[in-house]
């Protein structure tokens, strides 16, 4: 399959997985950089080849089979940032940036081997996690948006974005995965969320602190 495709399916599924989202081919349209007829166009071939299915003014859904297909090029995009962290220490941002110009060059074969070398982890750098080749996901319990947790004790165990100021602005304030925070309190009427981390009074929007997920420290 092309780049093109690989890419469409893999975003169709993301934006499926988070909250706030939707797969309207506006919305698909905007995040790759394409116009809303191209977006259209591509989602009534993917159709005819059994990937999604299509329906006019309604958002667009992947078949088992263009389920698959996502997440084995999702397995390939994590792997390549697991490795790229560990040999070369890359930000964030930077991994994410790289892998996604791997994930289309390489084989199940060179995967799994990859996969193999780094001692099978489950999870990639930002927390997201690895699918197995069957398509299987670890599941991390009790899990939760920052935005809606209540006051107490967190550790950070997914950051979900692929935003480049999104990791810079986490980096900074050290709001990394296996971080301990403290919130402080949320601001419900406003949506905004006062933590503690590293000694750092910080206040994040809901858009912001929706991205990061976290599970109760205690």
């Amino acid at each position: 399959m092309s780049v093109a495709i690989e890419n469409f399916v893999k975003q169709i599924y993301k934006f499926r997985q988070q909250t706030g989202y939707d797969t309207k081919p506006s919305s698909v349209a905007k995040k790759l950089g394409i116009t809303s007829a191209a977006t259209t166009d591509m989602a009534k071939k993917l159709a005819t080849k059994g990937l999604l299915n299509y329906a006019k003014y309604q958002e667009l859904e992947l078949t088992s089979e263009g389920e698959k297909m996502a997440l084995k090029v999702i397995r390939k995009h994590r792997i390549w940032e697991c490795l790229l962290f560990k040999l070369f220490d890359l930000s964030l941002h930077e991994i994410h940036r790289e892998a996604e110009f791997l994930e289309h060059e390489t084989s199940d074969f060179l995967a799994d081997k990859i996969h193999e070398y780094l001692g099978f982890p489950d999870f990639d750098p930002h927390g997201d996690p690895i699918p197995d080749n069957e398509g299987k996901l670890p599941v991390v319990d009790n899990m939760s948006a920052l935005s809606e947790v209540v006051e107490g004790e967190y550790q950070i165990v997914r950051l979900q974005s692929d935003d480049k100021e999104f990791f810079d602005f986490c980096t900074l304030h050290g709001l990394i995965n296996g971080a301990l925070i403290q919130v402080e309190k949320q601001f419900l009427k406003t949506g905004m969320t006062q933590i503690k981390a590293q000694g750092m009074m910080i206040v994040l929007n809901q858009e912001f602190s929706s991205l990061i997920q976290v599970i109760d420290a205690k």
